[in-house]
């Protein structure tokens, strides 16, 4: 920690708990101790809860209500001192050389305006919060797996997700925030912004790891795959510039091959797309066998089937929804 922080981590949450304590200690241990720490929780926090990691000479808490959030995070923009706004989630912890690697990239790449790194699924975390995580760790399960994996080279990318996101002050002030409700979704509509309005490089690192937990059971996992899936078809017909890719349709056009296939296509080419949609079922779980053990590999596949179904029947309604509505919830 500094007088005069480098860094402003900004943390939103609804209100204090393990996971967040977890959070700040391992933010505590880090190298680089030229920060700050916001907290945004909804409501103020007793004063005998202000105590241990909350007392933190570095921690600054600023209850907001129960808003979103894009809307926190703003918040803790304009709160900040630092000149990178560092933002993870509360469910999730840095590596201890989190912001030494984003400073370095600052410094040797000045037309960087902001960096993102990979959210691994901690070891640590449940059997079935592991399974959730797994999902996500193939191109042919789950469409990106830099963001949950530190797979190199660096790369310029145009959508980073904010539990992993470093930004210049200067740049996301330039962009004027998230400046939405959102959510999930503000870190898509900033990071469009940044990249597409003001000309700002968003560049990955795939070493500038944190961890973050998953959730555990199959219902809140789909909640979660549902509300991306919502957003990202409402994304993909309203901010076409990042949303209109084929990674996120390909489960749109799997619940409709399944569902319209049966009804107009031969027997014979319907057997055809079930064969390879199985085929590819087999080698997404070869990927996954990679990185995590085969009992909790095999638990993925079901997952996976059903990830795809809920996203894209979700992504269909918010391609037709004139009026998304964020849930706050968990």
């Amino acid at each position: 920690m500094a007088d005069t922080p480098l860094f402003s981590i900004i943390i939103p949450f609804k209100e204090p708990g393990v996971l967040v304590e977890e959070s700040l200690r391992h933010i505590f241990a880090m190298h680089e101790t030229r920060y700050e720490v916001i907290l945004l929780p909804d409501a103020p926090l007793a004063p005998e809860a202000v105590k241990g990691v909350y007392a933190h000479p570095s921690v600054s808490i600023l209850p907001t209500g129960a808003v979103s959030p894009a809307i926190k995070r703003d918040k803790g923009a304009e709160a900040a001192k630092g000149e990178y706004l560092a933002f993870i989630d509360d469910d999730a912890y840095p590596e201890p050389y989190w912001l030494t690697f984003a400073l370095q990239a600052f410094e040797r790449e000045p037309g960087v305006a902001a960096v993102g790194g990979p959210a691994q699924t901690p070891v640590s975390d449940p059997f079935w919060a592991r399974a959730s995580g797994a999902v996500f760790l193939s191109r042919l399960s789950g469409g990106f797996p830099q963001r949950y994996l530190p797979l190199p080279p660096r790369r310029y990318v145009d959508d980073w997700p904010t539990v992993n996101l470093i930004v210049r002050r200067e740049a996301f002030l330039d962009v004027g925030g998230f400046d939405n409700e959102y959510w999930p979704g503000e870190d898509t509509k900033f990071c469009m912004d940044l990249v597409r309005k003001t000309g700002g490089k968003i560049l990955y690192l795939p070493e500038m790891l944190v961890w973050h937990h998953r959730r555990e059971g199959l219902c809140k996992h789909l909640r979660q795959v549902g509300n991306y899936g919502a957003h990202r078809g409402y994304f993909a017909r309203n901010y076409p510039e990042t949303s209109r890719r084929l990674p996120y349709f390909m489960p749109v056009l799997w619940l409709l091959f399944l569902v319209l296939g049966s009804l107009v296509l031969p027997c014979s080419l319907y057997e055809t797309g079930l064969f390879v949609y199985g085929a590819a079922l087999a080698l997404a779980a070869i990927d996954i066998k990679r990185h995590e053990p085969l009992d909790v590999t095999l638990a993925a596949v079901p997952y996976i089937v059903l990830t795809h179904l809920w996203y894209g029947w979700r992504f269909l309604r918010g391609w037709f929804t004139n009026d998304l509505k964020s849930t706050l919830g968990r």
